[in-house]
């Protein structure tokens, strides 16, 4: 019988099987892949989850292998209309880190295989649910054939097409949107520095993020799907924003769609949903894994006082259920406003518009205001 059985091992499972583990509780973490994949999709740490991680004794170990982005700056026709500072933000962090998934992935599967060793079981994947009077049952199939883990609570971290979630009879309606994007990681030559840069194109928005290693990330809006080339997102980079980039030192490329998903509730009896199972942002604005690190930072405390302490943590799990969906539901139509801003517009009405940001930007109070909500503050 274990304490608490984490379904998933990607960067929101591995961080709450860490946690609890912290906390002094016996857990399992269970995650169908065999090895880590190398994709990276997700690049972007803000700082509340900056936050979290520190106090979790992570951070320092992605900061070294990470990038700092201190600014944001759009750009259209070649010309500056704006940028955003974050160094005025509140606290320690004045900064988005960004590191390559996998390299955060790395590092929290490391920690936790070296002060926890055997918590995460890797090959296995959940065929089921039971729940009984005080546990419940996750079947599995495992290296070794089927299993049963039998624990006091599940948490589910097992992504936006989550087993747990559907085991548990939870609904999670979902909405599909009207862009696509290419996406992929070459060599930097811009001479951008740390800085992410959005191009407001007619076309269509390009997004430019810095990494480590001397790469830059790329985003193109895209009007339908496309298959992942790096030839076509180095013509479209170039038509767009007469920036060259070398397709044969690409290192990463991908193509996807946007939708968002939103569980009817995060709990259900002994069974908990965090990150993408709870919550499918898009990934526009980079909100989703890191909303699911503060889904964690907040239930952690609750079960751990319930499963140790034997504290009554029914209210505080609904409030739980309430303020982690009304965040999502805030993520949410911030990448409702992102997409919005990426899509392609006639001249005349882009020109515009981008007058109108460049006079809110000016404004102190107004910068201020759209560097928090960028960084999720």
């Amino acid at each position: 019988m274990h304490d608490v059985v984490v379904v998933g091992g990607g960067p929101v499972g591995l961080y709450a099987a860490l946690e609890l583990r912290r906390a002094g509780l016996d857990v399992v973490a269970l995650e169908r892949r065999t090895a880590r994949s190398g994709h990276s999709r997700a690049i972007g740490i803000h700082p509340p989850a900056l936050a979290a991680l520190k106090a979790g004794d992570v951070a320092g170990a992605l900061e070294s292998r990470g990038v700092r982005i201190t600014e944001g700056i759009a750009r259209s026709a070649g010309r500056q209309v704006a940028s955003l500072s974050f160094a005025g933000l509140p606290g320690e962090h004045g900064y988005v880190l960004a590191v390559p998934q996998a390299v955060t992935e790395e590092v929290l599967e490391d920690r936790l295989a070296g002060r926890y060793p055997g918590t995460l079981r890797r090959g296995t994947t959940v065929t089921g649910l039971a729940e009984r009077d005080d546990r419940v049952e996750v079947h599995a199939v495992a290296p070794g054939g089927a299993d049963i883990f039998e624990a006091r609570c599940v948490i589910g971290a097992d992504g936006a097409r989550s087993a747990v979630r559907d085991y548990a009879g939870i609904g999670a309606p979902g909405r599909s949107y009207p862009d696509c994007y290419l996406m992929g990681d070459f060599p930097d030559g811009t001479g951008d520095g740390d800085s992410a840069v959005l191009y407001l194109e007619a076309a269509g928005i390009v997004e430019s993020f810095p990494l480590p290693g001397g790469v830059r990330r790329w985003v193109v809006r895209l009007g339908a799907p496309a298959e992942p080339d790096p030839h076509l997102l180095s013509r479209l980079i170039g038509q767009r924003t007469n920036v060259a980039v070398d397709p044969a030192g690409n290192t990463m490329v991908s193509s996807f769609e946007v939708r968002s998903r939103l569980a009817e509730r995060l709990v259900a009896g002994r069974v908990l949903l965090v990150g993408d199972a709870a919550h499918e942002i898009s990934p526009i604005g980079g909100q989703g894994m890191n909303l699911g690190w503060l889904d964690v930072q907040a239930l952690v405390p609750l079960v751990t006082a319930h499963l140790r302490e034997g504290t009554d943590v029914g209210q505080q799990l609904a409030r739980f259920n309430r303020t982690r969906r009304r965040a999502a539901g805030v993520a949410r139509r911030k990448a409702h406003l992102n997409m919005a801003l990426g899509r392609p517009l006639p001249p005349r009405v882009l020109a515009a518009r981008n007058a109108a940001l460049a006079h809110l930007l000016s404004r102190p109070a107004v910068s201020s205001g759209i560097a928090r909500a960028f960084t999720m503050q």
